[in-house]
């Protein structure tokens, strides 16, 4: 290697880079900002502008778009039609390029940020660099990111092999894919358009995992390009083995439950991505008890939200039994010290529980919903509807008094986190019995039914879905279930209305289905 072109956002590790290169005698070529930094530690630097016999116009937004710089990019060494007319535009070959891009994505995550801003932080220059390089990567060398800055100053004298040089090239164009997406997906929203005629989207590794659902599946951790500081993305594990792939999808889960109560203190605990308790109190502590109590023996290897910080009583109760993970927006001291007795215990800190607060680490509300189908992906806006007393319709003669609407509520929002069918039994702020993954509501209705036990009587149901025929109700009647939430809209609601009158339950519409697959 004998000439390098420099040019970066993120100046980690440059200098030592530069330093390396100079060393060996490569030249050193740069623009503005990073041919300032070179030059502060001591180095000898050449200005692009000398190169390309022009200045950098319009506040920088040229001076690299030149066709000595992309001559001295593209030219293949073993074509010589290529070399010739590079000579003749008065270039010469680049052997290295170095260069990453401006800092679009934390532009645009500052809530302060403006679109004209954000325009400003959108970089051309360098993705052009970086695809011309990426392209003639046979003969040039180019890096973006600055952990492999020590590679390359190691080879600096040899220079790099044909294979170190083709994973860098891919690593430029990955660079620059995600960098793109990253500006498309912006501008898409800004235009107000969910679902656009191509989607392009990016993703980050978080982290490696052992295997997927089962241990003959490979897996990975990715997390959203932008957004990346919310959820479990942005989670800090304070003790535990490392997660795996199915402590991270039920911990996702009971992540947005546990959101779900933001205005009250709320426990839930998770298994198979279904909550098998989920309970309010007037404490978190007495939250947990009644979540706990809820169905005790599921809660064995659970998966474990709550939205208030833990404490040592907290702490206290949940090392009585055997947990997988914890998730909190925080651990008291005396609560971690309490938990480091279980240390293969997991523990999240995962910010505030609240939908629509942005805080680090917390949960916010994602702007959509994927699934992948064999050879596509369904996509989706979140389902974040929320009700209030106000949007019921009352369509038996009875109406339900205030605690059993406090308890359908209550029935409402869980339900819409559990898998379709789904029927949820609730009483007194708690799930008593829950129902999931039913291929018909009355095999769902019975399961809650039966979990709930001797807690039944006097219980609020909740559906996902309507009932397509009265005899879910028969079930509920049978079972002394007193009031019933549910979307109406079947053809039989008058069948299924009559039911409930005969029972005397009294029932409520809500005309929004929560089906979760």
């Amino acid at each position: 290697m004998q000439r390098a072109l420099i040019s970066v956002s993120d100046k980690t590790g440059i200098v030592e880079l530069a330093t390396a290169l100079a060393g060996a005698g490569i030249e050193l070529v740069s623009t503005g900002g990073t041919a300032a930094t070179l030059r502060d530690a001591g180095l000898t630097v050449r200005d692009v502008a000398d190169v390309t016999g022009q200045p950098e116009v319009m506040g920088g937004r040229v001076k690299t778009l030149h066709p000595r710089i992309h001559g001295g990019l593209l030219a293949r060494r073993d074509v010589p039609e290529d070399m010739t007319q590079l000579d003749e535009l008065g270039g010469a070959p680049f052997d290295l390029v170095v260069v990453n891009l401006y800092p679009f994505r934390a532009t645009i995550e500052a809530p302060s940020t403006t679109p004209e801003q954000a325009i400003e932080q959108v970089d051309i220059g360098g993705p052009a660099m970086l695809r011309a390089a990426a392209k003639n990567h046979a003969h040039v060398a180019v890096v973006v990111d600055p952990a492999d800055y020590g590679l390359v100053a190691a080879a600096a004298a040899g220079g790099l092999d044909q294979a170190a040089r083709t994973r860098l090239a891919a690593k430029a164009f990955r660079h620059v894919a995600a960098y793109d997406a990253l500006v498309a997906q912006y501008l898409t929203e800004l235009a107000g358009d969910p679902f656009p005629e191509q989607l392009t989207i990016t993703y980050d590794k978080v982290q490696d995992l052992r295997y997927g659902e089962n241990p003959h599946q490979g897996a990975a951790f990715y997390a959203d390009g932008v957004g990346t500081g919310s959820g479990l993305a942005g989670a800090r594990q304070l003790q535990g083995k490392a997660l795996s792939y199915n402590n991270i999808a039920d911990a996702d889960a009971a992540l947005a439950i546990a959101a779900e109560f933001g205005d009250e203190a709320a426990a839930v605990i998770v298994k198979h991505v279904n909550p098998c308790g989920v309970a309010i109190g007037a404490t978190v502590g007495e939250a947990w008890q009644h979540a706990l109590a809820a169905d005790p023996v599921s809660a064995f290897g659970g998966i474990v939200a709550v939205n208030r910080p833990v404490d040592a009583n907290l702490a206290a109760a949940l090392a009585e039994l055997f947990l997988e993970v914890v998730l909190a927006p925080a651990f008291e001291p005396a609560a971690l010290e309490l938990l480091a007795t279980k240390e293969n215990l997991r523990l999240l800190e995962v910010g505030l529980l609240a939908p629509g607060r942005t805080t680090p680490g917390g949960f916010v509300a994602p702007s959509r919903s994927a699934s992948t189908v064999t050879g596509g992906m369904l996509l989706q806006q979140p389902d974040v509807y929320r009700l209030d007393r106000t949007q019921v319709e009352v369509v038996t003669k009875v109406a339900p008094t205030d605690e059993q609407l406090d308890d359908l509520l209550f029935g409402w929002r869980v339900v819409k986190h559990v898998t379709s069918n789904a029927v949820v039994l609730a009483g007194g702020g708690s799930t008593l019995g829950i129902g999931a993954g039913q291929m018909n509501r009355v095999g769902a209705a019975r399961i809650a039914i039966e979990a709930a036990g001797g807690r039944v009587r006097g219980s609020a149901l909740a559906s996902d879905a309507f009932f397509p025929m009265p005899d879910s109700i028969d079930l509920a009647a049978q079972a002394g279930i007193a009031s019933i939430i549910q979307p109406g809209g079947s053809r039989r609601d008058a069948d299924v209305i009559a039911a409930c009158d005969d029972a005397g339950i009294a029932m409520v519409f809500t005309g929004v289905r929560h089906f979760r697959h």
